[in-house]
């Protein structure tokens, strides 16, 4: 099989897992390990096509993202106005320090089936533990969500620094423990994504830089628009899916997947 065919299957896979909570990095690991397509240039390449899949969510939300940018260039930061600038520098700083701190030990350790397995099933207990948590609900709407529950969603996306674990199930399951609702939480959670995605992926190509040859970068390109194209046919649907079916439902695909890939993989 080639590389470009691999490629495009893994963008495909990307496409139809970033917005769900069941780790978008961990079935691209996954696939690569069946898929043989391993290294430090398929480690970025895994990140790169993440941010195609998360321009979908750009588009999607344009008119939030353009109010909260008029918002700081009048300098207004107020919170009884609904989320702005703030909340989500609260909701990206935890995960970017962390992400500094450790991306080599990330990246060198965590970037592989057996690490994923693990966050598969930590996560969807933690998915689990959040559904069936019984918190006054305090933010229907991410405009009501408060600083503390914006920061609190940061802490809990740092989680998903750890292949497997899923930034979106990580975030959601944090924000029904905070007391948010689900909708609430999945609706951060997709606005938060933009800014963090493209943070995390200028910055890995530029760590990247000396390890890339032209071949990869037509790769990389080739996994983004195959994974934005995806994203965006199947987006709309998946955030409808993602606000109303249980985390259980998730947690309980997360069990599955995780058993048989041990099976394939490890065994």
């Amino acid at each position: 099989m080639s590389d470009v065919v691999k490629a495009i299957i893994l963008g495909i896979i990307e496409g139809l897992t970033e917005f769900l909570p069941v780790s978008s990095t961990g079935h691209l690991i996954l696939a690569g390990s069946l898929l043989n397509f391993e290294g430090d240039a398929a480690i970025t390449f895994k990140i790169v096509i993440q941010l195609g899949a998360v321009m979908a969510v750009l588009i999607l939300y344009w008119k939030r993202y353009l109010a909260i940018g008029t918002n700081l260039i009048r300098m207004d930061f107020s919170s009884s106005r609904g989320l702005n600038v703030i909340h989500m520098i609260l909701a990206m700083l935890p995960a970017l320090i962390v992400y500094l701190l450790l991306k080599d030990t990330i990246k060198s350790h965590l970037f592989g089936p057996t690490p994923v397995l693990i966050g598969l099933v930590a996560g969807a207990v933690l998915m689990i533990i959040a559904a069936r948590s019984r918190r006054t609900e305090t933010a229907d709407t991410m405009d009501r969500i408060n600083y503390k529950q914006a920061f609190g969603i940061g802490l809990f996306q740092c989680l998903a620094l750890w292949p497997g674990f899923s930034r979106s199930g990580s975030t959601i399951s944090g924000g029904l423990l905070l007391g948010t609702s689900q909708k609430a939480a999945a609706d951060f959670t997709f606005l938060i994504s933009v800014p963090v995605m493209f943070g995390a992926t200028l910055l890995d190509l530029y760590d990247s830089r000396d390890l890339l040859s032209s071949d990869d970068l037509v790769l990389m390109l080739i996994g983004f628009v195959t994974s934005f194209l995806v994203a965006m046919i199947a987006v709309v649907t998946f955030i409808k899916l993602i606000k109303r079916l249980r985390l259980e439902w998730f947690a309980l695909y997360r069990f599955v997947l995780a058993a048989i890939f041990y099976f394939i993989i490890i065994l």
